[in-house]
């Protein structure tokens, strides 16, 4: 039974849809008899000032989400009945979409979805009204996630991408996104776009599903660092195919209808309801009713026969429109560009799979699905990883198996597109290992160059290295430091070839400069980093999860530079900046790797082109005899960085390195176990 519906005074929502929406989820099937819900608009504040008004708003909605939580509805709906009242009141425009999408929570956790539908859509007129793009944009999500528990995919994924479109276009007012959000939306920013990204793959539209991934990354990082700026690229969003434009222009005619009315309903609200006319009062009831009865032409519409089948339609036709995706082409013209055949390689780690898309020059984007659980990715992962940081270790089991799951898959397609080199863009807790390590009776870097990216939409891939090598290379050989991070504490101590490390760059490439300890200090460094085309450093670095100052870069005299603090370099005149002491994971534990992708994109922020960054700290020769390698195919000038990053590690795979070398630079002679050259990843511009 529906609840009985008290209207005192004027109600703001006067009539209810009957629209039938499915089962709920089981979870969320708990309807309420025989409930008597009152709408209070006629109830005035309580004679308080402003600003505790606007905490009693506040408390109201917290209370009201708490008891909503403890299934507690009827309770739940009248303190957001008071709230609404309140922020009528005082003319709290943006508090009122607030409370009304709790309004729609509420009533979505006891699967009433016609009126959730129905409040969500008064939240949506009101952030359209007041022009906020971040909160428009979570209200879109919160009726794409109502549309997405009814099973309504098409549905939900039309709504999904409003999320995503309002929210890149915020993207290029970045502070806007760091404004403290109320607690009225179902599921976060970044779950809205990896929902979207699994909904659209199950539908096969992956150049869509593409595009959404690409973003996702931007959104983790601003999750990570926040004020992550947009541009061009990303404030493009994610383009509305032909068959959902229909929808999306009855969508805006009925809010555009409803923000002229809802205009003329604050005027009138804002004379206190003694002062008003009897003629006013008739017509704050008319624009309400006529708001209301709009709002329901377009369920009526979205729910009709003919626009279910056509929605329906949309998964069979994405395919051939989705080619004409600008953001898609784009991608693809810049692969078409580089020296050497690329693919952009995009894993997604959902609950029960893991989603690969491949995007190559010449065809459409390729969609796999592995059947592997995440649980059983992850303990795959951490394997992994603990063998490849142990060179005593055989690693070729668990190194095989993540071969099979990310490589296998699209093997065939790497082939007949003739790929050299995969540009990689890692999910989650695949950022903490190298994909060069993995095996299939070869070692994947025997295959392919690799160049991880952090996104392709903040990637420019095609910007031609300097034409001359100068470094500045410094490195911290002797003392120790204690490091404070949170809780607890660490000790880095000098590394011991850090010293012979730069001492052997210089013998490569003349045109070095060496700060060594007490010299090699942020002080004496940063000012003069500009001035070189590679900057290398021969020191501590730890990649923490949690905030980005947990992660630093150790200099020689004991200062830190923390994650946040590498923005603000200025290296416009820099190829490469190389740290080849880095730890992720530190303390043993891993995230989502989000301190990795920020590093990426802290690099690319000082406006250098890349950057080389160690998974884990090679405590031995290995590193000296890889640089080394690197530098010396680096200064023939006729291979990329990535070609040449390759080719340095094959050469410690097969012992080449030992042509260049009298003896091992240590005690160990073998440097063929990935331990000694797998760490060492290239992001950004691999050219």
């Amino acid at each position: 039974m529906q609840p009985n519906l008290c209207y005192v005074n004027l109600i703001t929502l006067t009539v209810f849809s009957l629209l039938g929406f499915g089962m709920a989820y089981p979870e969320n099937n708990h309807v309420i008899s025989n409930a008597k819900l009152l709408y209070y608009h006629g109830e005035k504040a309580q004679a308080l000032p402003n600003n505790n008004s606007k905490l009693e708003i506040e408390r109201l909605n917290k209370e009201a989400m708490e008891q909503s939580q403890q299934k507690h509805f009827p309770e739940a709906l009248q303190r957001l009945q008071k709230a609404l009242g309140i922020t009528r009141e005082l003319g709290e425009r943006s508090w009122e979409a607030v409370t009304f999408n709790n309004i729609g929570r509420v009533y979505q956790n006891q699967g009433q979805y016609s009126q959730a539908l129905q409040s969500y859509q008064q939240a949506l007129v009101i952030d359209k009204e007041i022009g906020d793009p971040v909160r428009l944009g979570k209200t879109y999500s919160n009726i794409g996630y109502l549309f997405d528990i009814q099973n309504k995919p098409e549905l939900a994924i039309f709504f999904y991408k409003h999320c995503l479109i309002n929210r890149e276009k915020a993207r290029l007012n970045p502070s806007a996104l760091s404004v403290p959000q109320p607690d009225a939306y179902s599921i976060t920013v970044a779950q809205t776009y990896r929902i979207l990204a699994e909904r659209l793959l199950k539908q096969e539209r992956v150049a869509e599903a593409q595009r959404t991934m690409d973003l996702l990354k931007v959104e983790e990082l601003e999750e990570y660092l926040q004020n992550v700026p947009g541009n061009q690229r990303t404030a493009k969003g994610i383009e509305i195919v032909g068959r959902e434009k229909p929808i999306k222009q009855k969508l805006e005619q009925i809010l555009n209808q409803a923000i002229v009315l809802g205009k003329e309903l604050t005027k009138l609200r804002k004379i206190s309801p003694q002062k008003r006319s009897p003629q006013q009062e008739q017509r704050i009831e008319q624009l309400v009713l006529t708001q209301q009865q709009q709002l329901d032409a377009f369920n009526k519409f979205i729910t009709s026969p003919a626009v279910t089948a056509q929605v329906e339609q949309i998964s069979r036709t994405a395919r051939q429109q989705n080619l004409d995706l600008e953001s898609l082409n784009q991608v693809r013209d810049n692969l078409a560009r580089l020296p050497q055949k690329s693919a952009l390689l995009y894993p997604l780690i959902l609950k029960d799979s893991l989603e690969l898309v491949l995007v190559t020059p010449e065809s459409p984007p390729i969609h796999r699905t592995v059947a592997v659980t995440s649980k059983d990715l992850s303990q795959t992962i951490v394997a992994f990883r603990q063998a490849l940081k142990n060179p005593s270790r055989n690693l070729k089991i668990p190194a095989r198996q993540l071969y099979n799951w990310l490589i296998k898959p699209i093997e065939n397609d790497l082939k007949l597109s003739g790929t050299q080199t995969l540009i990689y863009a890692p999910d989650n807790q695949l950022r903490y290992i190298p994909i060069a390590a993995l095996f299939d009776g070869k070692w994947l870097i025997q295959r392919f160059s690799v160049n991880h990216i952090t996104s392709a939409s903040l990637s420019n891939l095609n910007t031609q290295k300097q034409s001359n090598l100068r470094i500045l290379a410094g490195a911290f050989t002797k003392g120790n430091y204690q490091i404070q991070i949170g809780n607890r504490q660490f000790a880095f101590a000098g590394l011991p070839f850090a010293g012979r490390e730069v001492e052997s760059l210089a013998e490569v490439v003349p045109e070095t400069k060496k700060l060594l300890d007490d010299a090699f200090s942020p002080k004496a460094t940063v000012p003069q980093m500009d001035d070189y085309t590679i900057v290398h450093l021969a020191t501590h670095a730890a990649f923490v999860m949690g905030k980005p100052e947990d992660s630093f870069i150790l200099f020689g005299n004991g200062d830190r530079v923390n994650l946040r603090d590498v923005a603000t370099w200025s290296l416009p005149n820099v190829d490469l900046v190389v740290l080849s002491a880095c730890e992720t994971g530190l303390g043993g534990s891993l995230g989502t790797g989000e301190e990795i992708l920020g590093f990426g994109y802290q690099i690319q922020k000082t406006g250098a082109r890349a950057a080389i960054a160690s998974l884990w700290a090679v405590d031995d020769g290995g590193t000296q005899v890889l640089m080394s390698a690197f530098y010396a195919k680096l200064l023939s000038g006729k291979l990329t960085k990535a070609e040449a990053l390759r080719q340095a590690q094959i050469s410690l795979i097969t012992g080449d390195w030992k042509e260049s070398h009298s003896k091992a630079p240590g005690a160990v002679s073998d440097f063929s176990h990935p331990y000694y050259w797998a760490p060492f990843i290239l992001i950004g511009n691999g050219l």
